[in-house]
């Protein structure tokens, strides 16, 4: 029949080991303004910090920092992405941040709480969840 695999599955909390593999990758630009872009699916809380132009400077998500599973769409997981964003960002020198936020997630407000909470100042803060003005079409009647 073959051996049997066996998965270990981790998922207990954030890895310790990836957070600081994501504080130790040195950016080399400095930057005193920047747009923190957050999305915040029902899955997922994925924040990217860009300059004021729009190019990536650095990203982070719920996944990437060892969250599995339901515990990738917490408040607190979000909040851990906010706080190693926040960390990170310091390093560069940002001083001030605009925020743009998609998403209907739980961790919507948790990132942006844990970012300022490191000390960077929040210009604006604008929502930027997509709605459809229609949607898909609609299913037939049901004949009985």
């Amino acid at each position: 029949m073959g051996k049997k695999r066996i998965i270990k599955k981790s998922g207990k909390g954030m890895d310790q080991g990836r957070k600081e593999r994501a504080l130790n990758k040195a950016v080399k630009k400095r930057l005193e303004r920047g747009i923190l872009h957050v999305e915040a699916t029902f899955n997922n809380t994925k924040a990217v910090l860009t300059d004021e132009k729009g190019n990536a400077i650095m990203a982070s998500s719920a996944g990437a920092l060892g969250f599995s599973g339901a515990r990738k769409s917490t408040p607190y997981a979000a909040a851990k992405v906010g706080e190693l964003l926040g960390d990170r960002a310091l390093v560069i020198g940002l001083k001030e941040a605009s925020v743009v936020i998609r998403g209907v997630g739980a961790g919507r407000e948790s990132v942006l709480r844990a970012f300022s909470g490191k000390g960077i100042g929040i210009n604006a803060i604008k929502d930027a969840t997509p709605v459809p003005h229609n949607g898909p079409r609609a299913k037939k009647p049901r004949r009985v």
